[in-house]
C-alpha cells in the first residue's frame, strides 16, 4: 500500500503486533505484506500474507458511515455460523472489535484460490460457451443450500426479525436514502411509492445474503461451475428468502436486454451465449428448495432500488472527499440510471418467468 489514505486503513505495525499474539499462524519474524483489493466498493478487502500464510482482512470504509452500514461483527457473526454447514463460506479467524489496532473493528478469514467473475470469464469458461449455463446453476445451488440452512440450530436466533422483513427493508432503505440525499432522484422516490404498494405477504424465513450476485461468489477457475466461497456477508440478515434470488436476478443480463452499464463490463458478463435464461434460474431455484417463487417483479425492483440507495450513500461520501474509490464519480449519472432501471421493472418491461 501507498497512499495516505490506503496507511490510514490499515496500520502495518499495529496489525502485526496485534495478530502476533491473536493468531499462532503468523510468523513474528516476517513482516506483514498487504494488497488492498480494490474490486468492490463497500467494506474494505485485504490480502495478508505471512510467511507462507494468506488471509484475508475485512474493515469498514474510512469516513462517516451511514447508520447500521458496514458492519463487519456481523459478517464475522454468519461466517462463524455457517462454516460447519453445506453452504461454501471462507473460515473466519478472528474479529477484533478494538479500534485502537486500526482504527475500526475488522475481521480476518481463510483467503479461498477461487475467481470472483467481473468485468471478464476466467479463459476455461470464455472458450467453452457450453460450460456457461454452469455458472448460474451452480450460483442457484448454492444459494438453495443456504436458505435451506435451519437458522436456529446454527445459533442464529437473534440475528435479525424472521418476520415483517420486507416491510422493514422498505422503511430502513427509504431512511437510508433520505440520510444519503445529495439531489433529486425523482424515478428514485416513484420506485419507492411502487414497492410500498405492491408488498407482498410475508412468506417462510431463512437467512439472507443481503448481496448475492455473481461477483460474490469465488468460483473454480476451470469447468464444471463450482462456487467455492459466498463471500461479502455485510448485509446478510434473517428475512424472505426471494430477496437473494430477486437480487441475483436484478444483475443478470439477458442477450436482449435493453443497454446498461454503470462504467464497467460487469453488467455485459451473463449477455453472452451460454448463459441460463433468468427464467431458468428461478425454475432451478424452485426445484433445489421445493418452494414457490412468486411476484419476481417486486423482489428485482426492491433489489435495483435498494443498490441505488447504497451507491447514492457511496457517492455522498464521494462529494464529501473521504473516499479515493475511481468508481464513485460515476455514480453522478449512475444512481439516476439505476432507478429508472427500477422503474422499468415496475412497468412490467422485463421478464423473469
Amino acid at each position: 500500500m501507498s497512499n495516505d489514505l490506503e496507511s490510514r486503513l490499515v496500520d502495518r505495525a499495529s496489525l502485526h503486533a496485534y495478530l502476533t499474539g491473536a493468531l499462532p499462524l503468523i510468523d513474528v519474524d516476517a513482516p506483514l505484506q498487504i494488497e488492498r483489493i480494490r474490486g468492490g466498493h463497500s467494506n474494505e478487502t485485504f490480502f495478508i500474507t505471512s510467511g507462507n500464510q494468506q488471509f484475508v482482512l475485512r474493515r469498514p470504509p474510512y469516513g462517516p458511515l451511514l447508520p447500521t452500514a458496514h458492519d463487519v461483527g456481523r459478517e464475522y457473526r454468519v461466517l462463524s455460523a455457517l462454516k460447519d454447514t453445506t453452504v461454501p463460506v471462507p473460515r473466519p479467524l478472528l474479529y477484533c472489535d478494538d479500534v485502537q489496532v486500526i482504527g475500526a473493528p475488522f475481521y480476518l478469514m481463510e483467503r479461498i484460490p477461487g475467481l470472483a467473475i467481473r468485468d471478464k470469464l476466467p479463459p476455461a469458461f470464455a472458450s467453452d460457451v457450453q460450460s456457461r449455463v454452469g455458472i448460474g446453476e451452480a450460483l442457484i445451488d448454492a444459494l438453495a443450500e443456504l436458505h435451506l440452512v435451519d437458522w436456529r440450530s446454527v445459533g442464529l436466533e437473534s440475528f435479525g426479525k424472521p418476520q415483517g422483513y420486507l416491510g422493514r427493508q422498505l422503511r430502513r432503505w427509504s431512511g437510508q436514502l433520505d440520510a444519503s440525499r445529495t439531489r433529486d432522484i425523482p424515478d428514485l422516490d416513484a420506485v419507492t411509492l411502487w414497492l410500498q404498494q405492491h408488498l407482498p405477504e410475508d412468506s417462510y424465513a431463512t437467512i439472507v445474503h443481503g448481496d448475492y450476485r455473481l461477483d460474490n461468489a469465488l468460483l473454480a477457475p476451470e469447468p464444471p461451475a463450482r462456487v467455492l466461497a459466498i463471500v461479502d456477508w455485510e448485509m446478510a440478515t434473517l428475512g424472505d428468502p426471494l430477496a437473494d434470488v430477486g437480487y441475483l436476478l436484478s444483475f443478470w443480463r439477458e442477450e436482449k436486454d435493453p443497454p446498461f452499464s454503470l462504467g464497467d463490463a460487469s453488467w455485459e458478463i451473463t449477455g453472452q451465449p451460454g448463459f441460463s435464461t433468468r427464467a431458468a434460474l428461478v425454475q432451478r431455484y424452485m426445484e433445489r428448495t421445493q418452494r414457490k417463487v412468486e411476484h419476481v417483479d417486486f423482489y428485482v425492483a426492491l433489489a435495483i432500488w435498494k443498490l441505488a440507495i447504497l451507491l447514492e450513500g457511496s457517492y455522498k461520501r464521494y462529494l464529501s472527499g473521504t473516499t479515493d474509490d475511481p468508481f464513485f464519480p460515476i455514480l453522478e449519472r449512475g444512481v439516476p440510471a439505476l432507478a429508472a432501471r427500477a422503474l422499468s421493472v415496475c412497468r412490467g418491461e422485463m421478464k423473469f418467468l
